[in-house]
């Protein structure tokens, strides 16, 4: 009896443990960005994003901004003709999940200040190992993604390009921008769609992210203490009792 509960510990541990991902394709006017998901350790908000890629929400949408050695930002924005440019729909907030960390490379999902739980369509790379600010900044910035193959190059080079109110843009001077003079849609960085490329089961046994580690509080560490002790206590006990068993066995 207890090697079939052990051998169902082991097999629902493993099952637990299994990882499930996605690998979509954004398809930029500067170039393609692939990103592998991490649809197992934060699966509502992976849920999320594919949902509006489902709904086309991100076809002809704009990277809007650009912070230099911080971030490349998009999904909100539309160009609807002129200046400004417009803001997009958008279905309910999803929860945060800070699993994992802002690092060079990754993806994570943009929301408004002082609102943990308030993050939508918007989604930013990370450019540089922003760790140190927003793994703790607003309950931490939930990371879903990575950049994979040379994807990174194309962020970089959108992060490279003239700014005019933080937003990239294409053959479009700082006269132009001081004048707010009409663009093209030739002139934004624009994000042509986003598809699924490899809904496989695991698509990510060769990424390793890095865990957020900022998160975890003196509480959390001591409820961990105290449960990883319990959880000893209880497996000394087991291992004993068929020692006790055994001596009872004799003593009789």
């Amino acid at each position: 009896m207890l090697k079939k509960m052990l051998s169902a510990s082991v097999f629902l541990l493993s099952f637990t443990c299994s990882v499930n991902a996605t690998i979509v394709e954004f398809q930029t006017s500067e170039g393609n960005i692939q990103v592998n998901l991490f649809d197992q350790t934060t699966p509502r908000t992976v849920e999320n994003f594919l949902q509006y890629v489902d709904e086309q929400h991100y076809t002809t949408s704009m990277i809007h901004r650009v912070a230099p050695d911080f971030v490349v930002q998009g999904g909100g924005f539309t160009f609807a003709g002129d200046w400004p440019l417009t803001r997009l729909d958008v279905n309910a907030a999803v929860v945060n999940e800070p699993i994992y960390s802002n690092v060079k490379g990754t993806i994570a999902m943009a929301k408004v200040a002082g609102n943990p739980d308030s993050a939508t369509d918007q989604w930013f790379f990370n450019l540089a190992n922003n760790a140190s600010n927003l793994d703790l900044q607003n309950e931490g910035f939930t990371v879903f993604g990575q950049v994979i193959g040379d994807g990174m190059t194309v962020v970089e080079k959108i992060a490279g390009l003239t700014l005019c109110q933080d937003i990239p843009m294409v053959d479009y001077s700082s006269q132009n921008c001081t004048e707010q003079s009409t663009p093209s849609i030739d002139n934004f960085v624009v994000i042509n769609q986003i598809i699924i490329i490899d809904s496989s089961a695991v698509t990510d046994a060769d990424l390793n992210p890095i865990k957020n580690t900022l998160l975890v509080t003196e509480e959390e560490t001591e409820t961990e203490s105290s449960s990883s002790g319990g959880a000893f206590i209880w497996l000394t006990v087991l291992c004993l009792l068929p020692l006790s068993i055994r001596k009872l066995i004799f003593k009789s």
